[in-house]
């Protein structure tokens, strides 16, 4: 069973900065895909970042590209998201996600390809 941790999130003015962590079970990051997920209130859950199991592919979400950039510590089992610029509208509970399946063109943008599951970590960005 695969268990995944967030933390780091936290209330911080626009234009600011955070570093989300994502703590995996042992051995996880070397060898599922990793995404980021969010969900703001009354909305749907919506990818932002993915990575896979060999950090060689990245992908973003149009809206967080050139803001957001997410990565892995295998000697840490950790992944990251780091936020930069950020926006009002970048509120939301991040989630953390591994998938087991390989990271083809594409399935990296649903969370339905996603097997485990963080607990989230809120982000709130004042304006």
């Amino acid at each position: 069973q695969v268990q995944l941790v967030e933390s780091g999130g936290g209330l911080v003015q626009a234009g600011g900065s955070l570093r989300l962590s994502c703590a995996a079970s042992e051995g996880t990051v070397s060898t599922y895909a990793m995404g980021w997920f969010r969900q703001a209130p009354g909305k749907e859950r919506e990818f932002v970042a993915a990575t896979s199991w060999s950090g060689g592919s990245t992908n973003y979400a149009d809206s967080v590209k050139g803001r957001f950039s997410i990565s892995r510590d295998t000697t840490k089992n950790t992944v990251y998201l780091q936020m930069n610029s950020l926006k009002p509208e970048d509120t939301a509970v991040y989630y953390c996600a591994a998938a087991r399946g390989q990271y083809l063109s594409g399935n990296w943008y649903y969370k339905e390809w996603y097997d485990y599951w963080g607990q989230g970590t809120q982000v709130t960005v004042s304006s």
